[in-house]
């Protein structure tokens, strides 16, 4: 049982959570291989902050890991965009990169 795991699924049940928590639970999922589990938690993120830049390089690569291209570029085209507007350099870079390598 993997306790990370269980305990930030509790907590962002709770309503409570922040991004950060958020982005932690998509990785865990991510990290036991549960892609649509993954998925689901970037897209309450995303519906949660959706400049939260880190999340959409991640769910890129997860997506593209499964053979989701389409969606890949779907989350890495809009991660583009937000990393542009907030002036992330190096996110807008490691977002291209990943872009690119599809």
């Amino acid at each position: 049982m993997n306790k990370r795991l269980a305990f930030l699924e509790q907590h962002c049940a709770t309503g409570a959570a922040d991004s950060f928590a958020f982005y932690g639970l998509a990785m865990e999922y991510r990290k036991e291989g549960r892609v649509d589990d993954a998925v689901a938690t970037f897209g309450k993120l995303r519906d949660k902050d959706a400049t939260y830049v880190p999340m959409y390089l991640m769910a890129g690569q997860t997506l593209s890991e499964a053979g989701r291209t389409e969606e890949a570029r779907q989350w890495l085209e809009s991660g583009i965009e937000v990393a542009r507007a907030k002036h992330d350099s190096h996110a807008l870079g490691e977002l291209e990169s990943a872009l690119a390598g599809l």
